[in-house]
C-alpha cells in the first residue's frame, strides 16, 4: 500500500495543480532539486552511520511494501515452539541443545524457513533456551532478561526512523535556504524583463514547495512506516518471550503455546481450532 500511497500524494497535488492551469514544466528545476535533496543527503550522513542509513533503505522498502508477519508465518512460529517444547518433554530438556547450538543445522527448524530467515527471533529462541537449560534462573529474572534484550533491540531498532525523521524535519527549512538562494538570483536580473523576474521567483518557490512536499509527503510518512515494521518485529518477539516464559514455568507444550498465541495482534492471531488443526496436520 505504500508506493500506492506515494503514487496517490503526487497524483492529488500535480492533479489539483493542473486543474488551477499549473505548467508542470515550471515545477522541473533542477538546480533546486539539487540544493534541497542533496543538503538532506548531506545533513544524513553527517549525523547518521552508514550501517543505520543502510537499514533506513531497507526498512524503507518493507515499511512501503507493507511487509509484517501474517497469520501463516505466526501458525509456523507456533507449530515451531510446539514441536521444540514437545522434544523438551518427550526427550527431556537436555535435547534441545543440538538444536539450539546449531540452528541453522537443525534438522526441527529446517521445516520452518520463515522462522529460520529471522535472525534475530533465532538468536532470542537460542539465548533464552540456553539459559533456561543453564538452570538456576528464576522465571522472573528471566523475564526480566528477556525484556533487556527486547528493549535493547527496540532501541536500536528505532534509530533508523528518528534519523529519518530528522531529516523530514530538516527538508521545509532547506527549501527555504533554496527559495532564499532563488530571491537572490533574482534581486541580480532585477533590471530585467518582468518575464524573467516572474520564471526565477517562481524558481525560488519551487525549492520551498519541494521541500515541504517531500518532508510531509513522503519521508515522514516513511518513517512512520518504518515504526509500524519495527513494532510488528517486536510483537514476533514477544509472542516467542511468552512461549518460551510458559515453558520455562514447566507449562505443559500445548498451554505454553498458548501463552505465546496470546501475544499476537488479533488480526493474525490464529485461533485455537486453527493451531489444533495445525499441530494435528504436523503430527
Amino acid at each position: 500500500m505504500g508506493f500506492i500511497g506515494i503514487f496517490v500524494v503526487l497524483g492529488a497535488v500535480l492533479g489539483g495543480y493542473t486543474m488551477h492551469g499549473g505548467d508542470i514544466g515550471v515545477l522541473i528545476q533542477p538546480s533546486e532539486f539539487i540544493i534541497i535533496l542533496g543538503a538532506a543527503l548531506g545533513t544524513m550522513l553527517i549525523s547518521t552511520p552508514l550501517k543505520v542509513i543502510i537499514q533506513i533503505i531497507q526498512l524503507s522498502i518493507k515499511g512501503l511494501l507493507g511487509a509484517a508477519a501474517s497469520k501463516t508465518q505466526y501458525v509456523e512460529l507456533l507449530n515451531m515452539l510446539y514441536e521444540l517444547f514437545q522434544v523438551a518433554r518427550k526427550d527431556g530438556q537436555l535435547a534441545l541443545e543440538p538444536h539450539i547450538e546449531d540452528p541453522e543445522k537443525s534438522a526441527l527448524f529446517a521445516k520452518y524457513p520463515t522462522f529460520l530467515h529471522n535472525h534475530h527471533a533465532v538468536h532470542f529462541l537460542a539465548d533464552m533456551i540456553r539459559v533456561v537449560l543453564a538452570g538456576g534462573v528464576a522465571p522472573h529474572n528471566l523475564e526480566a532478561l528477556m525484556d533487556t534484550n527486547i528493549e535493547t533491540h527496540h532501541e536500536e531498532s528505532a534509530m533508523p526512523s528518528a534519523a529519518l525523521g530528522k531529516v523530514s524535519d530538516a527538508l521545509p527549512g532547506l527549501g527555504i535556504v533554496a527559495a532564499v538562494l532563488g530571491i537572490v538570483i533574482t534581486m541580480g536580473a532585477i533590471n530585467g524583463p518582468p518575464e524573467e523576474i516572474g520564471h526565477k521567483v517562481g524558481a525560488a518557490l519551487v525549492g520551498t514547495f519541494l521541500g515541504i512536499l517531500v518532508s510531509y509527503g513522503f519521508l515522514s510518512p516513511i518513517a512512520s512506516s518504518i515504526d509500524t515494521v519495527m513494532l510488528n518485529e517486536t510483537r514476533y518477539i514477544l509472542a516467542l518471550k511468552a512461549g518460551i516464559l510458559a515453558f520455562a514455568n514447566d507449562a505443559p507444550p500445548v498451554v505454553a503455546v498458548e501463552f505465546a498465541r496470546h501475544a499476537i495482534f488479533s488480526e493474525v492471531r490464529p485461533s485455537f481450532k486453527e493451531m489444533e488443526a495445525a499441530f494435528r496436520n504436523a503430527k
